[in-house]
């Protein structure tokens, strides 16, 4: 099995070493240096330079993911301004760099591997009935890891946020923060007053596309889906996917923001491989003024002029805030974690749950994304050419998005709240290793489902079927007082029968898609084979939907909400309107745990929002 970054540079040789009359790897040759144990030794590169105990500056960034990366690269503008940056992990390398091999990073260091505990009417296709929950551990975070998908959310979610008490955060007020980080590179939108060309994060369409997914967008259409540019006026309809990515390579936040200034900005300084241990708060004044944290296995101290901002993640923030004594009461209680402040941190988690499925075959010939496809031609086209029309940079096989409203739902015409992801491949693509053992699915669910399509090269495609708006809500919290253990998640999907039931009104509008001239002109059919552990339903019956539901449970990064922002007021805020802790000077947190609730986007989009937002909210209080 394909299970780190050097398997995937075996497998890369493997293809390079491919017979030369085909261009294509010779399998055995493959199943052979995959086995092969030391061959290579992939290591992420440390940047930066190294701690010294103790040393100040005016701005401590907290983790290098997404927000981190830009709020650090923004403050750092000011060359008045010391920022020192901490990251637990180390720097992209050419396999986070390939859009096609997003699932193998997950099996990397550069995953932090957390794992929900094991859920009890959800994952239940997963091992241990335990979804995976991949976060980055790199600079660039979720953004060197995910699946690239740039979808900023519906108008009316923002309008939310700032009616429930956060003045600053409507849609109007936080479009110019979208525009600001974004450089589009798309075709027919380059006039779109919903696009900005000269930001630092790159987005475009993704230019390797299959006949597959230009059935189904016209197969969408004719179901009566619009075209639309989701990031655009309306949401609703159906598009080519919009991407992170700069001629066909990933454009993380540590790309965009970070590598282009790191050399050029005496003031800036990058820690990588650093691990935050500890917040240092003044406890008669309430007041942030430092960390500690672990290089090498020795402890260092940095002080912070004017704040420390946690930017470490929706479960690396609260963690962080909660050792520090700032959480739920009772929960520090528990844990013998003496109350600095009360806050219902991690009280309160959501995820845009999907659904692995529904699978279509088709009679198609070499269109779907298999590994095995990738070929000699394509390895250097993408590597010394530079092309980026090949398949590898095809965005962990995603190529479009459609977005849609269920028959039950009770909101506004224009927000949608189911999402289809159409990738041309499955857990089949790569013959059931990196994304069957990234997302934990069970061997028996790759053995009965989609071991067939693989020995057959069967041509296919799936619709992800994705909830915008879940009722159920899950919780974070800490086993013990080490900085070094995981956090506990509970996600708590489907607890909510109603979340269920319009997954399946989105199983029924796929459905209904696939039987669309457009697909069946190439031969579209339900892939008839059943689910592990539904075989007492009907197949394809509402009850075995609601079964499939349950066990192909499938999560893409989009948790939020465990450091809620809101007015004091509101009994689940931790932050205010303007990031600060309730109660703590000198501290904010900076990264998607501050979202109030979760909106119909692919939340990548809106960490870059939020940093962007805050770096200005920073630069008033403190002066330019």
């Amino acid at each position: 099995m394909i299970g780190s970054m050097r398997a995937l540079q075996l497998l890369f040789l493997g293809l390079l070493l491919a017979d030369g009359s085909r261009g294509e790897a010779d399998p055995y040759l493959l199943e052979q240096l995959i086995q092969m144990e030391g061959i290579l030794d992939v290591k992420e590169p440390a940047l930066g330079r190294e701690p010294h105990n103790p040393t100040n500056y005016d701005f401590i960034v907290v983790g290098g993911g997404t927000s981190g990366c830009t709020l650090a690269s923004r403050l750092s503008e000011n060359p008045r301004w010391t920022v020192a940056l901490i990251e637990a992990g180390g720097v992209e390398n050419v396999g986070h760099l390939t859009p096609l091999l997003s699932s193998y990073t997950q099996l990397t260091p550069s995953n932090w591997g957390f794992k929900s505990v094991p859920q009890n009417v959800s994952c239940l296709g997963m091992i241990n009935r335990q979804c995976a929950l991949p976060r980055g551990k790199v600079l660039g975070g979720s953004s060197s890891i995910n699946t690239m998908i740039y979808n900023r959310g519906n108008r009316r979610d923002f309008d939310g946020w700032a009616a429930a008490g956060n003045p600053g955060w409507s849609y109007r007020e936080v479009l110019p923060y979208f525009l600001r980080s974004e450089n589009a590179h798309l075709k027919g939108l380059e006039h779109s007053p919903y696009h900005n060309h000269s930001g630092p994060l790159s987005v475009e369409y993704v230019r390797f596309r299959t006949k597959l997914v230009d059935a189904f967008v016209e197969a969408a259409v004719e179901s009566g889906l619009p075209l639309t540019d989701y990031n655009g006026e309306s949401q609703i309809g159906v598009s080519y996917v919009q991407a992170t990515t700069l001629n066909g390579r990933r454009h993380s936040a540590y790309s965009a923001y970070l590598q282009p200034q790191r050399d050029l900005r005496p003031n800036l300084h990058i820690f990588t491989f650093s691990r935050v241990t500890r917040l240092l708060v003044d406890e008669a004044s309430k007041s942030a003024y430092g960390v500690e944290f672990d290089y090498r296995n020795q402890s260092y101290t940095f002080k912070a002029r004017k704040e420390v901002i946690l930017s470490a993640g929706v479960f690396g923030s609260p963690q962080i805030l909660i050792l520090a004594g700032i959480g739920p009461e009772e929960d520090l209680k528990a844990l013998g974690i003496p109350l600095v402040q009360a806050l219902p941190v991690g009280r309160r988690m959501y995820d845009h749950i999907s659904h692995f499925g529904p699978t279509f075959v088709t009679n198609t010939s070499r269109q779907t994304n298999y590994i095995s496809r990738v070929t000699t031609t394509d390895l250097l086209s993408f590597f010394y050419d530079a092309k980026a029309d090949t398949r590898l940079s095809s965005i962990g096989g995603v190529e479009a998005l459609a977005f849609l409203k269920s028959n039950r739902s009770q909101l506004p015409p224009d927000w949608p709240d189911i999402e289809f992801m159409m990738a041309p491949g499955s857990l089949a693509s790569d013959e059931g290793t990196s994304l069957k053992m990234a997302a934990n699915f069970r061997d028996e669910i790759y053995e009965k489902l989609f071991k067939d399509l693989a020995e057959a090269e069967q041509d296919h495609f799936t619709l992800l079927v994705m909830l915008f708006h879940p009722k159920s809500v899950g919780r974070l919290w800490l086993k013990d007082q080490s900085p070094f253990s995981a956090p506990q998640l509970d996600p708590q999907y489907y607890m909510e029968d109603a979340d269920v039931e319009v997954v399946l009104d989105g199983i029924k509008a796929a459905l209904r898609i696939s039987e669309m001239p457009a697909l069946q002109k190439i031969g579209t059919k339900l892939l008839n084979k059943t689910v592990p552990g539904c075989e007492g339903f009907a197949f394809a019956s509402d009850d075995y939907w609601r079964c499939s539901i349950r066990t192909l449970s499938f999560t893409i990064y989009h948790q939020t909400s465990t450091c809620r922002m809101g007015p004091q007021s509101d009994p689940h805020a931790v932050v205010d309107h303007r990031l600060k802790v309730h109660g703590l000077r000198r501290l904010r947190v900076v990264d998607a745990s501050i979202i109030p609730v979760i909106p119909a986007a692919h939340t990548n989009a809106v960490a870059y929002m939020i940093a962007e937002k805050a770096a200005d909210m920073i630069r008033s209080e403190w002066g330019q």
